[in-house]
């Protein structure tokens, strides 16, 4: 056996006077088993910025540094790295064992990425593996991400057969726009391009907002509430007890009538609002996803191209899996960006960072990112939302930063534990071959 047993996690973070800094420690808590554990985060007032969120604040950077870890211990034991995690997989908060996770899939999404990776042909020997000028490598890294959910509120009108959806949601390019139209569409039996959503307006219902992946379940459900109350007023106006909506008709025993005749051309509002019980309280709710990396490394100069990269994502209902999955490979892309080009230099002396503009701070592009994949677990969690979806937009960056760096640790055997992995801090560690040949 290897589980566990004792786990000591520091953190330290930097502030302004008075803040409060990014915990990164915070998924340490509920990731893994672990009989025995200190989690630790110290905020430490610094003449720098406030350390703070960007996307999956505390997960995206704290699993950067604990899957290495992981790796580091997997291969200290002799094992592969997607057995470990199996084995210290929980079902339950190992800080409260009487809190089970609602739903938690984390190793089906570690055996169903292995498989669709080919993780059994990896590269089985720290730069074992190379094609021409090339050592490639293969890594991999679990993935966190609480899945918090938020009051929200949306007003629906309903005339002459058309379906009008008011809330003040934000649309980033998340989707929401797309969501929450499929949301009313299929609650009242309509078709989508007989509803109209309307967002981002101070004047409709407030919403959960984006943020904090809380957004899509937040939203979706208030609109769904939104939905059952005017269904519930439909069913008073036609004296029944209940009605079922499909086709753009309400049906009720002998009664079978098109919405769009419902009310004799008087437009008909409803309005409600979620709102989420202590029930919650009682259980841990997160999302969970594997990454998989594979890595070639230049020899003779440690730059690093990403070449392929999978994620299989554990995240309740998928609302729309053209629009998640746009999310997931867009955080996955600033993973990559995060593991390998992302640093904020800074001039001690003179006081600025030198880096400031995005001609200097280098973020991942298109160009940089030859193929992503995205699997979803067919998976629903009635404890998040009605309509049993979690978040899922921060997922994708979680954990990508460190299954990069165990890919190039795989491909070189160059342990580098600081971010960016900039060839500067490989090159003269890198294999004999190598060196000889750019010294």
């Amino acid at each position: 056996m290897a589980r566990l047993l004792s786990s000591i996690t520091p953190l330290f973070s930097h502030t302004l006077p008075g803040g409060s800094g990014e915990d990164a420690v915070n998924q340490t808590r509920c990731f893994y088993a672990g009989e025995n554990r200190r989690v630790v985060h110290h905020a430490i007032d610094m003449g720098l910025p406030e350390s703070a969120d960007m996307r999956a604040p505390g997960e995206a950077s704290g699993l950067a540094a604990l899957e290495i870890a992981m790796d580091e211990m997997a291969e200290k034991l002799g094992m592969d790295p997607v057995a470990f995690r199996i084995l210290n997989d929980t079902q339950v908060n190992p800080e409260a064992p009487s809190k089970p996770f609602s739903e938690r899939h984390f190793v089906e999404c570690l055996r169903k990425g292995a498989d669709a990776f080919g993780w059994a042909e990896r590269n089985l020997k720290a730069g074992g593996r190379r094609e021409g000028q090339w050592l490639i490598g293969h890594g991999m890294a679990g993935a966190y991400r609480g899945a918090p959910t938020m009051t929200s509120g949306a007003r629906v009108r309903l005339q002459k057969g058309r379906l009008i959806v008011e809330t003040d949601m934000t649309d980033i390019g998340t989707g929401s726009y797309t969501i929450l139209t499929q949301t009313a569409a299929e609650t009242m039996g309509m078709e989508m391009q007989d509803v109209e959503v309307r967002l981002g307006n101070s004047a409709y219902p407030t919403s959960s907002g984006s943020g904090g992946q809380f957004g899509a379940a937040s939203s979706t459900a208030g609109v769904y509430a939104a939905c059952v109350a005017l269904q519930a007023q439909i069913a008073k106006r036609l004296n029944v007890d209940e009605a079922r909506f499909e086709h753009g008709r309400v049906v009720a025993g002998q009664i079978d009538l098109a919405l769009a005749d419902v009310a004799d051309g008087e437009e008909i509002v409803a309005e409600d609002s979620i709102n989420f019980g202590d029930f919650k309280d009682t259980l841990e709710i997160g999302t969970f996803a594997a990454h998989f990396v594979e890595v070639a490394v230049h020899a003779y100069t440690g730059e690093t191209r990403v070449r392929r990269m999978l994620a299989v994502c554990d995240a309740g209902r998928i609302l729309n899996p053209i629009t998640a999955r746009s999310q997931v490979i867009g955080g996955m892309t600033m993973g990559v960006g995060a593991a390998l080009t992302e640093g904020m230099s800074v001039d001690t002396e003179r006081g600025f960072f030198v880096n400031h503009d995005l001609a200097s701070y280098e973020v991942a592009v298109h160009a940089d990112i030859p193929e992503q994949e995205v699997i979803f677990l067919d998976t629903t969690d009635a404890a998040s939302s009605p309509l049993k979806a979690k978040g899922i937009g921060e997922l994708g960056i979680c954990g990508v930063a460190a299954a990069i760096a165990n890919a190039i640790y795989n491909a070189t055997g160059v342990r580098v534990r600081e971010y960016p992995i900039t060839l500067d801090r490989m090159i003269d560690q890198l294999p004999e071959a190598g060196r000889g040949a750019i010294l």
